[in-house]
């Protein structure tokens, strides 16, 4: 455990720039290819470092410039999935979209973003953190027509996944958090075999494991669906014992402009708590003020050494601009209740 106070972070992507895929879009094709557009990415990360750390953030990420999807970007680096014969399944149990087939055993036959830690551990004397899909997350944004069992897939994904964090972990990653949205949705799994696949895919690593469980981007569709829960939002009280009593160092949750009872996160004990203190479903920039009023309830159930404010979730939907100032807000806002603590 750090004894440092509120150390600040982000919980997934960044805008890319206009020059590498066209703005404010989820998942937009390159405008590059080729050495031209790898070291296009490699420029792109440089930015968002230099943008984080002007922003005081203190563990800091690539802002997964080099991936276009969370997700079937790691997957197109294994064997065994077809890309060019697409389905349509149901996504998070709530929109549908065209995804890959899994037509063979999956395997790892090469590092996949080993080279991009490798980069990002370059450029920057800040801790690092990077983020990879989890294993119910992967297996919910395919469709498979091998192994006929979920379960099956994400234990093989999971160990695949392992292989992949191992390596980074080596490489000088110091935080690798596991993304993990289907857990807010598909509890009986999460019971059975979700997390019991998740300490697998973070198994003996020599770095802070950590895993994100949101609400999604600020898409119609997540927007649609959370006006759905109702006035609280509960859906963490049934994960977080689980995770608790679970060998992952740190959990990650939205806070900022959600209906989740601030309380639930006293559920957490033991672990870092990873409190989203900016709303990335929204274009208006934070005050300082109000991130640190988020931060300052979270304070009541996690004990400040525990305790790191970051975003939502992913604001590659959102403008550079918009996102600049909303690294700022939440930069100033940590400040801010820090020279409260003394």
């Amino acid at each position: 455990m750090t004894t440092t106070k509120l150390r600040t972070t982000i919980a997934g992507s960044l805008p890319k720039p206009a020059w590498l895929a066209e703005p404010e879009t989820l998942w937009a094709a390159w405008k590059l290819d080729g050495e031209a557009l790898a070291e296009a990415k490699r420029d792109a990360v440089r930015l968002v470092l230099r943008d984080q750390e002007q922003a005081g953030i203190d563990v800091v990420s690539d802002g997964e410039q080099t991936r276009r999807h969370f997700v079937t970007t790691f997957i197109e680096g294994l064997e065994g999935v077809d890309f060019e014969h697409k389905r349509t399944v149901r996504i998070r149990n709530r929109y549908d979209a065209a995804v890959p087939v899994v037509v063979a055993p999956v395997a790892r036959r090469r590092p996949i973003f080993v080279d991009d830690a490798k980069f990002l551990r370059s450029q920057t004397t800040r801790a690092v953190k990077f983020t990879l899909p989890g294993p119910m997350t992967m297996v919910d944004t395919l469709h498979d027509a091998h192994y006929g069992s979920r379960e099956k897939l994400a234990w093989a994904f999971a160990e695949i996944l392992n292989e992949e964090a191992r390596a980074m972990a080596a490489a000088g990653v110091d935080t690798i958090q596991f993304d993990e949205p289907a857990f807010n949705v598909y509890f009986d799994e999460v019971r059975d075999w979700g997390v019991a696949a998740l300490e697998r895919a973070a198994e003996g690593l020599g770095c802070t494991t950590a895993v994100h469980i949101c609400y999604g981007y600020g898409i119609k569709a997540n927007i649609d669906w959370k006006k759905s829960l109702g006035s609280e939002w509960r859906q963490y009280e049934q994960t977080f014992p689980r995770l608790a009593a679970s060998a992952i160092d740190q959990v990650s949750l939205e806070c900022a402009h959600s209906h989740v009872p601030i309380e639930l996160i006293g559920l957490l004990e033991g672990k870092d708590v990873l409190v989203g203190a900016i709303d990335v479903a929204s274009d208006r920039v934070e005050t300082p003020e109000e991130v640190a009023d988020v931060i300052r309830s979270a304070l009541r159930f996690v004990a400040p050494e525990r305790l790191l404010p970051c975003t939502n979730c992913g604001m590659v939907p959102l403008a550079r601009d918009v996102a600049r100032g909303k690294l700022l807000a939440l930069g100033k806002g940590a400040a801010l209740v820090r020279r409260e603590l003394g």
